[in-house]
């Protein structure tokens, strides 16, 4: 279970959290543990694979799975990330291209300021803000559009939401994040785009602190 760090603990505030992912869905440890999950998911990826696909391409496609999630690990922790949950099983055939990445801001919005203020800036900050309340922390929800940057190797456009929470009862102002994105069907707006980020807004229903 990931959790917080220990010099923002108090005796009430949360050790940690909880997150149900979407069927489908793996989780990756980005603290530790990480080069085990992405071992047992790239095994099991492949031992779905038929066994008339020639030896050759099956370690291919291993290689390449290995290749993809390593980089998505490295993505998510230049972000620092406390868990990456990526889809691992196929819906007709296709895989779909979307992450779910839980980050903690020790040094994020709110260092010395209250939390109300701090959502109150994040709110004006854009249209695409509104307030939400999970699991008793108000905090920010922000629906953006980002857009392709070939010289930092992001190949297309994608739908970004992200939720920002205050951690309850911190001694400093602590933050977590939890970022979704994709690039859909290669339309960030698309009704397909839509359907995944609904998807996700119920994913956060399940978020809960844990305390002990």
């Amino acid at each position: 279970m990931p959790e917080v760090s220990d010099d923002v603990r108090t005796s009430t505030m949360p050790i940690g959290y909880r997150l149900v992912p979407p069927p489908g869905w793996d989780m990756i440890p980005l603290r530790d543990g990480a080069a085990e999950a992405v071992k047992r998911i790239v095994d099991r990826g492949v031992s779905q694979l038929s066994e008339e696909i020639p030896k050759d391409e099956v370690v291919k496609a291993r290689l390449e799975l290995m290749k993809r999630l390593n980089k998505a690990v490295q993505q998510a922790r230049k972000a620092d990330g406390l868990t990456l949950y990526l889809p691992v099983e196929r819906i007709h055939g296709t895989l779909i291209a979307a992450s779910i990445v839980v980050s903690e801001a020790l040094t994020g919005p709110g260092t010395g300021t209250g939390s109300g203020q701090v959502v109150a800036h994040l709110l004006a900050d854009g249209a695409g803000s509104e307030p939400v309340s999970v699991d008793g922390a108000d905090g920010v929800r922000v629906d953006k559009t980002v857009a392709a940057d070939p010289e930092r190797e992001v190949e297309h456009s994608s739908r970004r939401i992200d939720y920002v929470l205050p951690v309850p009862e911190s001694s400093v102002a602590q933050w977590v994040t939890v970022c979704f994105s994709t690039i859909a069907d290669g339309n960030p707006h698309s009704e397909f785009a839509e359907v995944l980020v609904e998807l996700f807004d119920a994913v956060m229903t399940t978020f809960r602190w844990s305390y002990s």
